[in-house]
Protein backbone atom coordinates (compact mmCIF):
# COMPACT_ATOMS: atom_id res chain seq x y z
CA UNK A 1 0.00 0.00 0.00
CA UNK A 2 1.26 3.31 -0.86
CA UNK A 3 2.59 5.04 2.52
CA UNK A 4 0.52 8.45 2.23
CA UNK A 5 -2.25 6.42 2.45
CA UNK A 6 -2.21 3.69 5.02
CA UNK A 7 -6.07 3.89 6.26
CA UNK A 8 -9.05 1.44 5.46
CA UNK A 9 -12.17 3.26 6.17
CA UNK A 10 -14.81 1.10 7.06
CA UNK A 11 -18.45 2.37 7.44
CA UNK A 12 -20.91 -0.02 8.67
CA UNK A 13 -24.58 1.50 6.84
CA UNK A 14 -28.05 0.03 7.39
CA UNK A 15 -30.44 2.26 6.18
CA UNK A 16 -28.76 4.97 5.34
CA UNK A 17 -29.26 6.26 2.04
CA UNK A 18 -29.45 9.93 2.98
CA UNK A 19 -26.57 9.83 4.35
CA UNK A 20 -24.15 7.70 2.58
CA UNK A 21 -23.49 10.63 -0.13
CA UNK A 22 -22.13 12.76 2.09
CA UNK A 23 -19.83 10.50 4.33
CA UNK A 24 -18.17 8.83 1.52
CA UNK A 25 -17.19 12.08 -0.50
CA UNK A 26 -15.85 13.44 2.60
CA UNK A 27 -13.51 10.24 2.76
CA UNK A 28 -12.35 9.70 -0.54
CA UNK A 29 -10.85 13.37 -0.42
CA UNK A 30 -8.25 12.51 2.40
CA UNK A 31 -5.32 11.73 0.74
CA UNK A 32 -4.42 9.09 3.80
CA UNK A 33 -7.26 6.87 3.05
CA UNK A 34 -6.40 4.79 0.80
CA UNK A 35 -9.43 2.24 0.37
CA UNK A 36 -13.77 2.95 2.06
CA UNK A 37 -15.37 0.07 2.64
CA UNK A 38 -18.73 0.20 3.40
CA UNK A 39 -20.72 -2.70 4.35
CA UNK A 40 -24.35 -2.04 3.78
CA UNK A 41 -26.00 -4.28 6.70
CA UNK A 42 -30.01 -5.47 5.19
CA UNK A 43 -30.50 -2.18 4.24
CA UNK A 44 -34.48 -1.86 2.84
CA UNK A 45 -34.06 1.47 1.38
CA UNK A 46 -32.13 2.78 -1.44
CA UNK A 47 -28.71 2.64 0.20
CA UNK A 48 -27.76 -0.26 -2.50
CA UNK A 49 -29.15 2.29 -5.03
CA UNK A 50 -26.69 4.90 -3.80
CA UNK A 51 -23.47 2.41 -3.06
CA UNK A 52 -23.71 1.58 -6.52
CA UNK A 53 -23.69 4.61 -8.00
CA UNK A 54 -20.89 5.80 -6.01
CA UNK A 55 -19.10 2.76 -6.37
CA UNK A 56 -19.02 3.59 -10.35
CA UNK A 57 -17.38 6.71 -9.71
CA UNK A 58 -14.86 6.90 -6.39
CA UNK A 59 -12.54 4.45 -7.17
CA UNK A 60 -11.04 3.81 -3.51
CA UNK A 61 -14.93 2.19 -2.42
CA UNK A 62 -15.55 -0.89 -2.31
CA UNK A 63 -18.86 -2.72 -1.16
CA UNK A 64 -19.85 -5.35 1.01
CA UNK A 65 -22.91 -6.57 1.80
CA UNK A 66 -24.09 -8.66 4.92
CA UNK A 67 -26.14 -11.48 5.31
CA UNK A 68 -27.89 -13.02 8.05
CA UNK A 69 -26.89 -11.97 11.29
CA UNK A 70 -25.18 -13.94 13.10
CA UNK A 71 -26.31 -15.08 17.07
CA UNK A 72 -24.97 -13.03 19.81
CA UNK A 73 -23.75 -10.12 17.18
CA UNK A 74 -24.82 -6.39 17.27
CA UNK A 75 -25.40 -5.41 13.55
CA UNK A 76 -22.93 -2.85 13.73
CA UNK A 77 -20.36 -4.80 15.00
CA UNK A 78 -20.85 -7.59 12.52
CA UNK A 79 -20.99 -5.28 9.73
CA UNK A 80 -17.33 -3.75 11.30
CA UNK A 81 -16.12 -7.04 11.50
CA UNK A 82 -16.65 -7.85 7.87
CA UNK A 83 -14.99 -4.32 6.77
CA UNK A 84 -12.20 -4.93 8.67
CA UNK A 85 -11.56 -8.39 7.38
CA UNK A 86 -11.40 -7.36 3.98
CA UNK A 87 -9.23 -3.85 4.62
CA UNK A 88 -5.27 -4.10 3.51
CA UNK A 89 -4.46 -0.49 5.88
CA UNK A 90 -2.18 -0.38 8.16
CA UNK A 91 -4.59 1.38 9.78
CA UNK A 92 -8.47 1.01 10.07
CA UNK A 93 -10.82 4.06 10.97
CA UNK A 94 -13.96 3.07 12.01
CA UNK A 95 -16.77 5.68 11.20
CA UNK A 96 -20.38 6.31 11.02
CA UNK A 97 -22.90 6.63 8.02
CA UNK A 98 -23.85 10.20 9.21
CA UNK A 99 -20.82 11.80 9.79
CA UNK A 100 -18.62 14.06 7.89
CA UNK A 101 -15.01 14.03 7.64
CA UNK A 102 -13.65 17.22 7.47
CA UNK A 103 -10.28 18.00 5.08
CA UNK A 104 -7.49 17.12 6.48
CA UNK A 105 -8.90 15.09 9.35
CA UNK A 106 -7.33 11.65 8.70
CA UNK A 107 -3.73 13.36 8.57
CA UNK A 108 -4.92 14.85 11.89
CA UNK A 109 -5.38 11.64 12.84
CA UNK A 110 -1.91 10.00 12.04
CA UNK A 111 -0.40 12.89 13.06
CA UNK A 112 -1.76 12.77 16.71
CA UNK A 113 -0.87 9.11 16.49
CA UNK A 114 2.21 9.38 15.84
CA UNK A 115 2.99 12.85 18.34
CA UNK A 116 1.48 10.60 21.29
CA UNK A 117 2.18 7.09 20.32
CA UNK A 118 -0.98 6.12 20.91
CA UNK A 119 -2.46 3.16 19.04
CA UNK A 120 -5.87 4.21 19.53
CA UNK A 121 -7.27 7.65 18.12
CA UNK A 122 -10.84 8.82 18.53
CA UNK A 123 -12.77 12.33 17.95
CA UNK A 124 -16.39 13.72 19.35
CA UNK A 125 -17.63 15.10 16.81
CA UNK A 126 -19.01 18.56 16.22
CA UNK A 127 -22.53 17.88 16.66
CA UNK A 128 -25.19 19.34 14.25
CA UNK A 129 -28.38 20.76 15.92
CA UNK A 130 -30.81 22.19 13.92
CA UNK A 131 -34.37 21.47 16.09
CA UNK A 132 -34.82 22.62 19.43
CA UNK A 133 -34.94 19.02 20.83
CA UNK A 134 -31.20 18.73 19.21
CA UNK A 135 -30.36 21.99 20.92
CA UNK A 136 -32.05 20.80 24.32
CA UNK A 137 -30.79 17.42 24.68
CA UNK A 138 -27.73 16.77 22.62
CA UNK A 139 -25.21 19.37 23.68
CA UNK A 140 -26.10 18.69 27.66
CA UNK A 141 -25.12 15.24 27.25
CA UNK A 142 -22.25 15.14 25.62
CA UNK A 143 -21.13 17.74 28.38
CA UNK A 144 -21.94 15.68 31.17
CA UNK A 145 -20.20 12.51 29.31
CA UNK A 146 -17.31 14.65 29.17
CA UNK A 147 -17.30 15.08 32.71
CA UNK A 148 -17.88 11.03 33.03
CA UNK A 149 -15.14 10.24 30.97
CA UNK A 150 -12.61 13.37 30.68
CA UNK A 151 -10.74 13.68 27.55
CA UNK A 152 -7.34 14.31 29.61
CA UNK A 153 -7.87 11.40 31.30
CA UNK A 154 -8.58 8.91 29.20
CA UNK A 155 -5.51 9.99 27.08
CA UNK A 156 -3.49 9.54 29.86
CA UNK A 157 -1.59 6.13 30.45
CA UNK A 158 -1.67 6.39 34.15
CA UNK A 159 -5.22 6.30 34.05
CA UNK A 160 -7.54 3.47 33.76
CA UNK A 161 -10.29 5.36 32.47
CA UNK A 162 -10.88 4.45 28.69
CA UNK A 163 -13.63 5.64 26.04
CA UNK A 164 -13.75 6.30 22.60
CA UNK A 165 -16.53 7.70 19.84
CA UNK A 166 -17.25 5.09 17.03
CA UNK A 167 -18.22 7.93 14.88
CA UNK A 168 -14.35 8.47 14.51
CA UNK A 169 -12.31 5.27 15.49
CA UNK A 170 -8.88 4.99 14.48
CA UNK A 171 -6.92 2.35 15.61
CA UNK A 172 -3.43 0.54 14.50
CA UNK A 173 -4.33 -2.60 12.59
CA UNK A 174 -2.11 -4.81 14.65
CA UNK A 175 -3.66 -3.32 17.97
CA UNK A 176 -7.20 -4.30 16.53
CA UNK A 177 -5.97 -8.11 15.88
CA UNK A 178 -4.19 -8.15 18.86
CA UNK A 179 -7.18 -7.52 21.09
CA UNK A 180 -9.40 -9.39 19.01
CA UNK A 181 -11.28 -7.10 17.11
CA UNK A 182 -14.87 -6.64 16.69
CA UNK A 183 -15.61 -10.41 17.36
CA UNK A 184 -14.01 -9.52 21.29
CA UNK A 185 -16.95 -7.21 21.48
CA UNK A 186 -19.70 -8.72 19.53
CA UNK A 187 -22.81 -8.09 21.91
CA UNK A 188 -21.96 -4.76 22.67
CA UNK A 189 -24.02 -2.22 22.39
CA UNK A 190 -20.79 0.29 23.40
CA UNK A 191 -18.44 -1.05 21.26
CA UNK A 192 -16.33 1.78 20.95
CA UNK A 193 -15.81 2.48 24.57
CA UNK A 194 -15.51 -1.68 24.97
CA UNK A 195 -12.72 -1.75 22.30
CA UNK A 196 -10.88 1.48 24.03
CA UNK A 197 -11.24 -0.50 26.80
CA UNK A 198 -9.54 -3.46 25.91
CA UNK A 199 -6.52 -1.43 24.31
CA UNK A 200 -5.84 0.41 27.09
CA UNK A 201 -5.39 -3.34 29.17
CA UNK A 202 -3.52 -4.30 26.71
CA UNK A 203 -0.97 -1.85 27.71
CA UNK A 204 -1.69 0.66 24.48
CA UNK A 205 -2.06 4.21 24.90
CA UNK A 206 -5.63 6.38 23.73
CA UNK A 207 -6.13 9.32 22.48
CA UNK A 208 -9.48 11.10 23.16
CA UNK A 209 -10.24 14.82 22.03
CA UNK A 210 -13.55 17.10 20.94
CA UNK A 211 -13.74 16.98 17.10
CA UNK A 212 -14.04 20.30 16.01
CA UNK A 213 -12.23 21.22 12.52
CA UNK A 214 -12.06 17.12 12.12
CA UNK A 215 -15.93 15.60 11.94
CA UNK A 216 -19.04 16.36 11.85
CA UNK A 217 -22.47 14.66 12.48
CA UNK A 218 -26.33 15.30 13.04
CA UNK A 219 -26.87 12.21 14.54
CA UNK A 220 -31.06 11.70 14.48
CA UNK A 221 -33.24 13.65 12.28
CA UNK A 222 -36.19 13.02 14.29
CA UNK A 223 -37.09 13.02 18.48
CA UNK A 224 -38.01 8.93 17.97
CA UNK A 225 -34.83 8.20 16.13
CA UNK A 226 -32.92 10.08 19.25
CA UNK A 227 -34.85 9.12 22.25
CA UNK A 228 -34.58 5.17 20.98
CA UNK A 229 -30.91 5.64 20.23
CA UNK A 230 -30.11 7.44 23.76
CA UNK A 231 -32.50 4.50 25.50
CA UNK A 232 -29.69 2.09 23.86
CA UNK A 233 -26.27 4.02 25.35
CA UNK A 234 -27.26 6.40 28.10
CA UNK A 235 -27.31 3.91 31.12
CA UNK A 236 -24.46 1.51 29.96
CA UNK A 237 -22.57 5.08 30.05
CA UNK A 238 -22.74 5.77 33.26
CA UNK A 239 -20.66 2.73 34.22
CA UNK A 240 -20.75 2.26 37.46
CA UNK A 241 -22.87 5.78 38.71
CA UNK A 242 -26.27 4.64 39.93
CA UNK A 243 -29.25 6.10 38.55
CA UNK A 244 -30.18 7.66 41.34
CA UNK A 245 -27.11 9.67 42.23
CA UNK A 246 -26.44 10.69 38.48
CA UNK A 247 -29.92 12.13 38.91
CA UNK A 248 -29.07 14.11 42.40
CA UNK A 249 -26.18 15.68 40.54
CA UNK A 250 -27.87 16.99 37.45
CA UNK A 251 -31.66 17.78 38.78
CA UNK A 252 -31.14 21.16 40.30
CA UNK A 253 -33.42 19.96 43.37
CA UNK A 254 -32.50 22.63 45.63
CA UNK A 255 -33.29 26.05 43.08
CA UNK A 256 -36.49 24.32 41.95
CA UNK A 257 -37.88 23.24 45.41
CA UNK A 258 -36.99 27.07 46.89
CA UNK A 259 -39.09 28.39 43.46
CA UNK A 260 -41.57 25.89 44.98
CA UNK A 261 -41.70 28.06 48.37
CA UNK A 262 -42.22 30.78 46.77
CA UNK A 263 -45.38 30.89 47.83
CA UNK A 264 -44.45 30.84 51.63
CA UNK A 265 -41.86 33.78 51.41
CA UNK A 266 -40.95 35.93 48.43
CA UNK A 267 -37.36 35.55 49.81
CA UNK A 268 -37.48 31.75 48.90
CA UNK A 269 -38.27 32.38 45.52
CA UNK A 270 -35.77 35.17 45.24
CA UNK A 271 -32.57 32.60 46.62
CA UNK A 272 -34.43 29.77 43.99
CA UNK A 273 -33.67 32.00 41.12
CA UNK A 274 -30.13 33.25 41.96
CA UNK A 275 -29.23 29.26 42.29
CA UNK A 276 -31.05 28.95 39.05
CA UNK A 277 -29.08 31.65 37.41
CA UNK A 278 -25.98 30.04 38.99
CA UNK A 279 -27.32 26.45 37.09
CA UNK A 280 -27.62 28.49 34.06
CA UNK A 281 -23.98 29.76 33.97
CA UNK A 282 -22.33 27.16 35.15
CA UNK A 283 -23.84 25.16 32.16
CA UNK A 284 -23.06 28.15 29.74
CA UNK A 285 -19.01 27.59 31.19
CA UNK A 286 -19.51 24.09 30.37
CA UNK A 287 -20.57 24.02 27.13
CA UNK A 288 -18.01 26.80 26.35
CA UNK A 289 -15.39 24.41 27.56
CA UNK A 290 -16.73 21.62 25.53
CA UNK A 291 -16.29 23.72 22.65
CA UNK A 292 -19.88 24.09 21.92
CA UNK A 293 -22.02 27.13 21.53
CA UNK A 294 -23.81 28.90 24.10
CA UNK A 295 -27.09 29.48 22.75
CA UNK A 296 -28.50 26.05 23.73
CA UNK A 297 -28.39 27.24 27.56
CA UNK A 298 -31.42 28.73 27.37
CA UNK A 299 -33.13 25.19 27.09
CA UNK A 300 -31.18 24.27 30.23
CA UNK A 301 -34.07 23.43 32.28
CA UNK A 302 -36.03 21.49 29.25
CA UNK A 303 -32.08 19.85 28.78
CA UNK A 304 -32.76 18.17 32.43
CA UNK A 305 -36.26 16.91 32.07
CA UNK A 306 -35.06 15.20 28.46
CA UNK A 307 -31.96 14.15 30.20
CA UNK A 308 -33.58 12.57 33.08
CA UNK A 309 -36.26 10.96 31.09
CA UNK A 310 -34.09 9.73 28.62
CA UNK A 311 -32.07 8.37 31.20
CA UNK A 312 -34.97 6.31 33.28
CA UNK A 313 -36.48 5.07 29.79
CA UNK A 314 -32.85 3.55 29.57
CA UNK A 315 -33.10 1.97 32.90
CA UNK A 316 -36.42 0.07 32.20
CA UNK A 317 -35.48 -1.16 28.92
CA UNK A 318 -32.20 -2.38 30.43
CA UNK A 319 -34.17 -3.90 33.30
CA UNK A 320 -36.56 -5.28 31.60
CA UNK A 321 -33.77 -7.40 28.98
CA UNK A 322 -34.41 -5.80 25.58
CA UNK A 323 -33.54 -2.71 23.75
CA UNK A 324 -34.14 -1.59 20.37
CA UNK A 325 -32.13 -0.34 17.45
CA UNK A 326 -32.70 -0.07 14.18
CA UNK A 327 -35.32 -2.56 13.22
CA UNK A 328 -33.66 -5.12 15.64
CA UNK A 329 -34.05 -6.03 19.59
CA UNK A 330 -31.55 -7.26 21.36
CA UNK A 331 -30.82 -8.67 24.97
CA UNK A 332 -28.98 -6.62 27.90
CA UNK A 333 -28.12 -6.78 31.14
CA UNK A 334 -28.17 -4.13 33.55
CA UNK A 335 -24.26 -2.67 33.74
Amino acid sequence: MHPTAPISAVVPARNEADNLERVVRSLARQPEIAEILVVNDQSTDRSGEVLARLAAEIRQLRVLETTELPAGWVGKNYAASLGAAAARGDWLLFTDADTEHLPGAAARALEQAQRSGAALVSYSPEQQTPTWWEQALIPFLYCRLAQLYSFAEVSDPDSSVAAANGQFLLIRRDVYEQIGGHAAVSGELLEDVALAERVKRAGHRLWFAPGAGVVRTRMYTNFAAMWQGWTKNLLPLLGRRSVAVELAVVVPWVPLALLGLGGLHPAFFVLGLVLLAGRHAAYAALLRRNRCPVHPVVYYLVAVLLYAAVLLNSARRYAQGRVVWKGREYPVEVP
